[in-house]
């Protein structure tokens, strides 16, 4: 049997409403929707509706899923958590455990039902920017800023993060971003969530199941490992070499090429013009996306490799005073939605997901006989 770059690369394993994907021409769609529509025309409050609804809401509709979304506080449990250990445990390590201590005052927590699990997923859209802002605070020995149910999902969380109102180009470049990231497909942590709710477990346990998934590096970390290679070439001059010395020595591109698209990923330009907007802007540094522009370019030359999302996508947060550390527990706020609504359908008509395993061990052997038997 051949062996593939990326396991069960080509198989189906469920039948979704929710995403599509077509690898060659470089197009990504959610329920329909094609993602420069919806990143040019929608908030991300429309789009998280959109994922979990099937249809974009109506004003009426909006006004009251932005209220449910509005219940942005952290129950006492949890926020004993996040203080408690702000300063020893990483931005994923804590959003793991958060997340999971959210479900202790959930007064349905084992509960599969439709109305319940929806109910729950907005909860968890509403409250996982809480305890990233929160944790970041803290573990900079500063106070936390409480939720304000009057901003927007990105406005409010910019200001929970930073302790400052942001502009409106820097609200509408994070809801953006968030867009972007808010649901592609079966990927490795949305796969994780179906076959956790495949047992029939819980919203939360899905969700923990899959921000584990998300923070291996190779996955929910690869926009941070981006960044970190842009900081190790240094500057724009030096990309050239520094992407022949990477190819010679077989290291990793990070935020190139990628395991479906065979172009280029549609999210990448949207979020390079982002990052272009935001670099002239507030005393940012342009050298940042100098160097994704000069990687992007050579990768391309040398190799044929197209950029990914995550080639532009730390830079935007970089640009919006985000640390680097934090940058997979931001993918894990905007993608909680996506997972929530492939829990929601996987739920709607259940089967437990057991695929099986190809034997590569041994051949049958007898059990040796021991002498004195």
């Amino acid at each position: 049997m051949a062996k593939k770059s990326v396991e069960l690369s080509g198989v189906v394993v469920a039948r979704t409403e929710i995403c599509s994907i077509d690898p060659d021409q470089g197009i990504l769609r959610y329920r329909g929707y094609d993602i420069a529509d919806l990143a040019e025309n929608a908030t991300y409050e429309e789009v998280a509706y959109l994922l979990l609804e099937g249809e974009l809401p109506s004003s009426d509709q909006l006004e009251a899923f932005r209220e449910e979304l509005a219940a942005r506080e952290l129950p006492p449990a949890v926020v004993a958590i996040v203080d408690g250990r702000a300063r020893e445990a990483s931005p994923m390590e804590t959003l793991r455990t958060a997340v999971s201590a959210l479900s202790f005052d959930d007064p349905d927590e084992g509960a599969t039902d439709r109305e319940s699990e929806r109910r729950k997923a907005a909860s968890l859209i509403a409250q996982l920017p809480t305890i990233v802002a929160r944790y970041h605070r803290r573990r900079l020995g500063r106070g936390a800023v409480a939720p304000d149910p009057s901003l927007s999902y990105a406005e409010n969380f910019l200001t929970m993060l930073r302790g400052e109102a942001p502009t409106a180009e820097e609200v509408r470049a994070f809801d953006v971003a968030m867009i972007l990231h808010a649901e592609h497909e079966m990927n490795a942590s949305t796969f994780t969530a179906r076959v956790v709710a495949g047992t029939h477990a819980d919203m939360h346990s899905a969700v923990v199941a899959a921000i584990c998934a998300l923070k291996g590096p190779i996955h929910g970390g690869a926009n941070l490992a981006a960044m970190e290679m842009f900081e190790e070439f240094g500057s724009a001059d030096a990309v050239g070499d520094a992407i022949r010395g990477r190819l010679e020595a077989k290291k990793t591109l990070h935020g190139l090429g990628h395991p479906l698209y065979r172009a280029l990923d549609p999210r990448a330009p949207i979020l390079q013009a982002l990052a272009q907007q935001l670099a002239n802007e507030n005393g940012n540094e342009p050298k940042w996306y100098a160097i994704a522009e000069a990687v992007q370019r050579e990768a391309h030359e040398q190799k044929g490799l197209w950029a990914n999302v995550d080639l532009y996508g730390g830079v935007v947060y970089r640009y919006l005073g985000i640390p680097n550390d934090m940058f997979p527990a931001l993918f894990a706020c905007s993608r909680v939605v996506g997972w929530a609504a492939h829990v929601l359908e996987q739920h709607a008509d259940n089967r437990i997901i057991r695929p099986s395993a190809e034997y590569v061990g041994p051949e049958p052997r007898a059990f040796p006989v021991r002498a004195g038997s």
